[in-house]
This record gives C-alpha cells, structure tokens and sequence, in this order.
C-alpha cells in the first residue's frame, strides 16, 4: 500500500513539475515575443534571404554580429522563426500542374476527420491542407506533373479516401502573386 501510494505522489510530483515547466516556458515565450524594429528588420531581411551570413545580417539591420545572432537565437527559440528552407520552383522540377480543391466530408465524425488528416498529410502531391469555415471543409493545395497525374491522386487517393462525399477542382492558370514572406513593413512603420 505504501508503495503504491508512494508511487502514485511520485506521478503526481512529476506531471506537477511536467506541468509547472510547460507554464514556464509558455511565459517565456509571451514575453520573448515582444520584438522590437530591429526584430522585425531581422525578419523581414531572413524572408527575403535565409542564408545570410550573421555579419551580413548585422549589417542591414545596423547591429554588429553578437547582439544580432542573439536576437536571432532568441526568434528561434520563441517559435517566430519556425525553420530556414530552400523554395523550388515546381515546374523546373516537371510538377508544372497546380490544383485547389476544396473537399466536403460525409459525416464529419471524428474517426473520418482523424483518417482524413492523417491520409492527407501523408500525400505527396498535398503542399497545403487547410479546414474552413463555410460550405466546404477542406481546401488542398495539389501540385501534379500533369493532367493524367492528377487524375490519378484524384481517382486513386482522394476520391477512395473514406468520408470524402464531395470534391471541386481549380487550375492555377498563371500566379500572379506567390510568396511565402508576412507583411511586417506596417510593423516597421
């Protein structure tokens, strides 16, 4: 009896400290996330190029080397900056067709929702999932090499998938407009 009653305050003690250090670093982060000019220069300078060296990352924001790396450091480790990747151009790499398509699900139980996100995560072709609100309930961003390839991610995957009751399709003819970098200029202001 001791021992379980030992074991069980044990349990208790470190889901509290378990708990406790999550409260911890949740303040931290609120208050790291105050940014200041400078901050907000240091992100929008990595938008536009992640690999600049810490020198010259220093010197377009008029910092020297030292402070600015801590600075970055510190919108690393707040989640500002979530990571550094390389953008391809998916037509130069044979994926010259884009697709939205919006997907309504039959039932919407959570067992379906729970299928449907794992499915859709773990298809190639799906650069973006997102839940809306409104008449449909997903919108997917699809790359293809082509026109037959899509059909097939759609016939063999998308449309057999359990729970999808209805599904629409738009062909991007030309982007206008296609960046990943946040608007932070107002900010800067």
């Amino acid at each position: 009896m001791k021992s379980k009653l030992r074991r069980s305050t044990q349990q208790f003690a470190c889901e509290m400290a378990r708990l406790a250090n999550k409260f911890w670093q949740f303040i931290a982060q609120k208050v790291a996330l105050k940014m200041d000019r400078i901050d907000l220069k240091i992100l929008e300078a990595l938008q536009q190029d992640g690999r600049l060296s810490n020198a010259d990352l220093a010197q377009r924001v008029s910092l020297s080397p030292s402070p600015c790396l801590r600075r970055v450091k510190q919108l690393e480790e707040s989640g500002v900056i979530k990571r550094y990747v390389a953008l391809l151009d998916a037509a130069k790499l044979g994926l010259g067709l884009q697709a939205y398509v919006t997907v309504t699900l039959e039932k919407r139980r959570d067992s379906q929702i729970q299928a449907f996100h794992a499915a859709v995560s773990s298809w190639p072709e799906v650069l973006g999932c997102y839940a809306l609100t409104g008449d449909m309930d997903y919108l997917l961003q699809v790359v293809a090499d082509d026109l037959e390839h899509f059909s097939r991610f759609l016939m063999d995957r998308l449309l057999k998938q359990e729970g999808v009751a209805n599904v629409k399709s738009s062909f991007v003819l030309q982007a206008i407009k296609n960046t990943t970098a946040l608007s932070l200029q107002e900010r800067l202001l």
